[in-house]
């Protein structure tokens, strides 16, 4: 850094050595100019050093955090002397929290990004002003209609009913089983413990499995009311795995009940509120709440919302409404996936800014959790590998940390595409599970799409290909995928509105009706 400096000092020397001081009234005339450069210069030197220090400074920072993390004691689990070669690989990757702000967060401080967003508003004014004036026109009157989110959020009372005992099980059962292991362990009463903490578990497993689906099921719930139960549902079991999965070893290698001990209740009930699905008994902290940050977030969500139910009812209700009453023909199969391109990747984007964004930054902020990394640039991917890796990065990391690296290790360490499809099979089963349950009924287009495209697209398109063209490849699969999700999972919902079954089979339930219904 000296060295810089030292030649930025000679660079600008023989500029006034050259140069004689003028004198007189010429000394007036120039002095200015030639202070307002001299000021200039000084600041460009300034910006350079101070851009060579950050650098030096994170370089030094981001050596020194690979360093404590490389020696830090995997928690809970045994001591480093005593963990295997295989282990040791797996045991250095563990999830490490950093206070840091979303990607979006820090795009939006240049304000060419801020324009790509202010579009994006000017769009859903564009869609309220053509809702207005189509209704102006046709009843003579300005209506804003909002039958479809009404429709979507019917019965909410008795989804967020429902929601309590998940809560209450999943907030009291995995610790007082826990608890139990803890002192069992320590009082020497190891399978009496066991045997009732195992017993808890498979309660609370059964309450969160059958509950949920059976008010869904029973009273008919709406789209959106069944996603509350159901992203819920899911989130409490991949919390309750992750807190017994983090604790129980250090409970299991305590020898002869010596220094056994459950975490707090607090970290536990703070963790079921943070936006992460990996436990920690502490997280780094902000050191205070920005409410106007929270509100704006909300704010946003519930425009995305918004925007969501114009682009369905707008783009996507008139044409899916009544195709099942028309012909099939392959034509118009080919023309309504490709009409349902545009507002499908309009779904995704509004999805992942709603909820990945927005929805978790507000609690974030209302927590004061410090890491909010909940995605990284997927849009740059080049590699559907990297795609799924950035896309969702809270999901991403409970299922590296889960169900990749256990499954790595209780193959050996070496099979690693083996592990591999074990995740792709989870998070298509999951996935397919999720929108069976939010639309009621079983058509598996994700399933298809996520393990059996998506599966070898992997592999296919791997981080060695890093390209524009690939770029542009994987937005065009993106493009297509959202269009063929969209139109099928329409017509079928519209096909067993018009083509009710006269007698409730099994195969009547998973044989997709929109292949049939053409009345």
């Amino acid at each position: 850094m000296e060295r810089r400096a030292g030649q930025l000092r000679r660079r600008a020397g023989p500029k006034g050595e050259q140069e004689d001081p003028p004198s007189g009234g010429n000394a007036e005339a120039h002095g200015g100019p030639d202070l307002v450069q001299w000021t200039r210069h000084m600041e460009a030197v300034k910006m350079e050093l101070l851009d060579q220090l950050q650098g030096q400074l994170l370089e030094l920072l981001d050596r020194a955090m690979s360093e404590a993390v490389q020696s830090y004691p995997p928690q809970g689990g045994p001591p480093s002397d005593s963990l295997s070669k295989t282990q040791e690989p797996f045991l250095k990757k563990r999830k490490v929290f950093i206070i840091r702000k979303s990607l979006l967060d820090e795009l939006m401080e240049v304000q060419h990004f801020r324009t790509i967003y202010h579009m994006f508003i000017a769009g859903l004014c564009v869609f309220i002003i053509s809702t207005l004036a189509i209704d102006f026109i046709d009843e003579g009157r300005l209506m804003l209609e909002f039958d479809l989110l009404i429709f979507s959020f019917g019965q909410l009372p008795l989804a967020l009913m429902t929601w309590v005992p998940m809560f209450l099980s999943t907030l009291l059962v995995p610790y007082q089983a826990l608890w139990l292991w803890a002192r069992s362990q320590a009082g020497g009463v190891w399978k009496l413990g066991m045997g009732l903490g195992c017993m808890l578990l498979v309660a609370h497993i059964a309450l969160l499995g059958v509950l949920p689906v059976h008010v869904a099921s029973e009273y008919q719930l709406p789209p959106a009311s069944c996603s509350v139960l159901v992203f819920e549902q899911v989130r409490f079991l991949m919390k309750s795995y992750s807190f017994l999965r983090e604790a129980v070893p250090g409970i299991l290698h305590a020898k002869g009940g010596k220094g056994v001990q459950a975490p707090s209740f607090s970290s536990y009930f703070y963790f079921l509120f943070c936006p992460t699905l990996i436990y920690r008994e502490t997280y780094p902290r902000t050191p205070n709440v920005k409410w106007n940050y929270v509100a704006k977030n909300f704010a946003q969500a519930l425009g995305c919302l918004l925007y969501a139910c114009f682009i369905l009812g707008r783009l996507c209700v008139p044409v899916f409404a009544n195709m099942s009453r028309e012909p099939f023909s392959t034509r118009a199969l080919v023309l309504s996936v490709m009409h349902a391109t545009l507002p499908g990747i309009f779904m995704l984007l509004l999805i992942f800014f709603a909820f990945l964004h927005c929805w978790l930054n507000a609690f974030a902020e209302m927590l004061r959790f410090g890491d909010r990394m909940f995605y990284r640039d997927w849009w740059n991917s080049t590699s559907f590998s990297n795609y799924y890796r950035t896309w969702n990065v809270v999901v991403h990391d409970w299922l590296y940390s889960y169900v990749y690296q256990d499954g790595l290790w209780l193959l050996g360490g070496q099979a690693r595409r083996a592990a591999m499809v074990g995740v792709f099979l989870v998070s298509a089963v999951v996935h397919e599970y999720i929108f069976g349950f939010v639309l009621g009924f079983f058509y598996p287009v994700m399933l298809i799409l996520f393990l059996v495209i998506g599966g070898p697209m992997n592999f296919l398109m791997n981080d060695r290909h890093t390209g524009p063209a690939w770029n542009v490849l994987m937005w065009t699969m993106l493009f297509l995928g959202q269009g063929i999700q969209l139109s099928l999972y329409c017509q079928e919902w519209y096909a067993r509105r018009h083509c009710p079954l006269s007698q409730t089979t099994f195969w009547g339930l998973v044989t997709p009706r929109s292949w049939s219904c053409h009345t």
